[in-house]
Parts: structure tokens; sequence; C-alpha cells
């Protein structure tokens, strides 16, 4: 007779020990009643083939239970890496796991969308945009930035830089590798060019005034120059001026002037100068470039000199000799009247002919007659004063017909 499943749970463990059913299977631990019959041959055979059977169900059971646990965790994957998509199967908890796993290395400038901590589910999109320098040159203006966008147009949008017009050294088209660009952008700007009495007021991108400048159709000449520096950049809004420069060349002879030499004298009473050699300047001939801008001269400059003549010095012989103090009989009388009379008190008067000078109006031979050294009106006033009362002594009033009666007045 063949055993079922059920049965098989009640097999016999020790079949010698064991009293067995009825039904002729054995119980552990059960005692065998007395004249139970022992069982046959064919029983037995039945239960050892259903404890040979025992293990590979057991098996088979817990396999099936792995493989649903299996299949619960396996996820299938989309994961987009800088625009390239794949779908992978993964045992990945969240993002994290799942980039390691992949070997996706991120740094601080990339963008992952979920966020690496996030979990993952059945049919997830995981998206990873690596991150790129772009060392960006604005209007001359220079600094590095970071973008996850591939091509030079979809930076510029997504730094917010305005492209429309511009000049750009690199084409929107152009895709970014990871080690970054070089990119120059210079907008559209107005610039005001003043030229000629005109002024152009342009659109431009110029990359330099000067650039601007040729932008109007104004062109530049010889020394002609901006009001600006012509490498600068011009900025939105600026006015140049074109100088219109016309140089030349001048040649002039200039007066040198001739030094003074000072003699001590001790024939001359002190505070007497006489000139005993004039002076004479030398001559300098001088080149000077001159130049004028827009038409207005500036100052000449001086690019060369040669000397044509020596000057010569004046020598002036300078008196020490002491002042006399006294003139005999004469120095009551009221010289301060005939000074006054004869030249109005000026001790450098000289008569309109140029004959007489001084406060007393000596002659140039009856001055040196008295002792007296140049002209009367080179010397000084207490030595004038001292020659009058000597002449005085003399003549007497008669050198000084008209005004004489003022000594006795």
């Amino acid at each position: 007779m063949g055993s079922t499943q059920d049965e098989t749970d009640l097999y016999e463990r020790n079949p010698r020990s064991a009293e067995t059913t009825e039904r002729g299977y054995a119980v552990p631990g059960a005692r065998r009643r007395p004249g139970h019959r022992r069982k046959g041959r064919s029983a037995e055979r039945a239960e050892g083939a259903v404890r040979r059977l025992l293990p590979q169900a057991l098996v088979v059971a817990f396999l099936a239970g792995g493989t649903s646990a299996f299949v619960a965790k396996d996820k299938a994957i989309e994961l987009n890496v800088d625009g390239r998509a794949r779908t992978l199967h993964t045992f990945a908890d969240d993002v994290g796991e799942l980039l390691a796993e992949e070997g996706v290395r991120v740094d601080a400038h990339d963008v992952v969308a979920p966020a690496p901590g996030a979990e993952l589910a059945d049919g997830d999109e995981v998206v990873v945009r690596y991150g790129r320098p772009v060392r960006l040159t604005i209007d001359g203006h220079r600094r590095e930035v970071w973008t996850t966008e591939p091509t030079v147009k979809g930076a510029l949008r997504q730094l917010g830089v305005r492209a429309e017009g511009a000049y750009l050294s690199a084409s929107r088209s152009r895709r970014i590798g990871r080690t970054g660009l070089e990119l120059a952008v210079r907008t559209e700007r107005t610039v005001t060019i003043l030229a000629d009495g005109r002024a152009r007021t342009i659109r431009t991108n110029a990359a330099t005034v000067r650039e601007a400048v040729e932008a109007a159709g104004v062109t530049l000449r010889g020394q002609d120059t901006t009001s600006v520096p012509q490498d600068g950049f011009p900025r939105d809004g600026q006015t140049v001026t074109v100088l219109r420069i016309r140089a030349g060349k001048e040649v002039r002879e200039e007066a040198i002037p001739f030094p003074v030499r000072r003699v001590a004298d001790p024939s001359l009473f002190r505070g007497t100068e006489v000139v005993e050699r004039a002076g004479r300047p030398g001559v300098l001939r001088g080149t000077y470039a001159v130049r004028t801008v827009n038409g207005v001269r500036q100052k000449p400059r001086r690019t060369g000199s040669e000397v044509l003549r020596e000057p010569r010095a004046r020598l002036v012989k300078v008196g020490t000799k002491p002042q006399p103090r006294s003139a005999g009989g004469a120095d009551d009388l009221n010289w301060r009247g005939l000074a006054q009379c004869e030249s109005g008190g000026r001790a450098d008067a000289v008569d309109p002919s140029g004959t007489y000078g001084g406060l007393y109006q000596f002659d140039r031979r009856t001055w040196q007659a008295l002792g007296g050294t140049g002209r009367p009106q080179d010397a000084p006033a207490a030595e004038q004063t001292y020659r009058a009362k000597l002449l005085y002594q003399r003549q007497g009033t008669s050198p000084w017909p008209h005004c004489g009666s003022r000594l006795h007045s």
C-alpha cells in the first residue's frame, strides 16, 4: 500500500523500538501493544523512500521563497550621464550607491538628480550633468564660472549672458569638454566718434578703441591719436575724440644772458660802482619740435641747441674807500634845496640831452676833474654831494646859474 504526503510526517524514527499504528506507521515514543503484528517488508520500503525525498522537498521550498525576494530587490533604472542614457538593473538602495556601482564620480560642480541620498525605485531615472569650467571674458572683464551645459550656446543661456549681436571667440555650437573652455564675449555697444568736426554714433562689438574708430569710417594717419588709449576697451555710451596731429620743426636764435663780475676798487668811495667793461650776451641756436592738435598750436618742445657765441661778462668796479665826512666851509649850505632844484632830488637823474646827470647835474668832464669815476648819476648820493661841495669851494655857485641861490636860502 502506498503512503501520502501527510503520512510522511509520521514516519518512524526508530522502527525497532517504536510501536506502529493500525495502518502500519511508526509513532515516535509509542509503545507496541501486546499481540501487535510486525509490519511487512513492502511497508518498510515505502517509508525509506519518503525519508529520501524529504530533504529535496525542503530545498525546493527554500529556493522558491528566495527567488521571490531576489526578484523584489532588482530594479530597472535609466541612468543618463551627460546626455548618454542607458537602462540597467541594480540592487542599489539609493542614487549614491548606484553611482558608486557604476563608477560615476561627481564633485561640487556636478549636478545629480535625484540627489545622491534619494532612494531608488523600479523605473526611476537618474541624471548626472558634469560641471565644466569656463574662463569667461565679457567686455574686458575676466572671471571663471562653471556650467553643466555641454555647448557654448547652452552655457551662455545658463549663465545669463546676453549674446545677441555679440562677438564670440567660439561658435555657439561648439561642445565644451570636461577640461573647460576659454570664451571671450564682446557685447554690442553704442560709441560716439568725434572726428574732423563731425560726430558719428555707431553700434559695435569692437575689441579696442582703434577698431571702433575704424568701424566709424575714420582713418588715423601719421601721428593722429585719440582722446583715450587706442588699445583700450570701448565702453557703452563712450565718446572718443580723434586728435589730428601735424608735426614740424623750428630753429631759433636766442640771447644767452651775460654774467656780471664785481671787482673791489679802493680808489672809489664805498657805494660807488663803475662799469669797467660792458657785458655782451651770447647767441644760442635752438631747435624745437612744434605740432598742432586739431589746428591748435601746442607749446614747442626743445630738441637740440648749439652755442654760436659765448656771452661776455660785465666787469664792475666796486668802491671800498671810506666816504669823506666834510668839505671845509661848505657843509652848512642848503644842498638839499639845490638838489631839489637841479634834479628833483633824484640821484640817478639825467637831463634830456644826456649830458648832465646826478643830483647836481654834473657833466662827465667836471665829475672826473673832481676825482669822480664813471658817470655821476651812478655814484652814491653822498659822493655826489661831497664832489658838489668841492666844486663850490673852487667856483662858488656859478656852476648852477639858475639854482645856485638855493644854497644860501
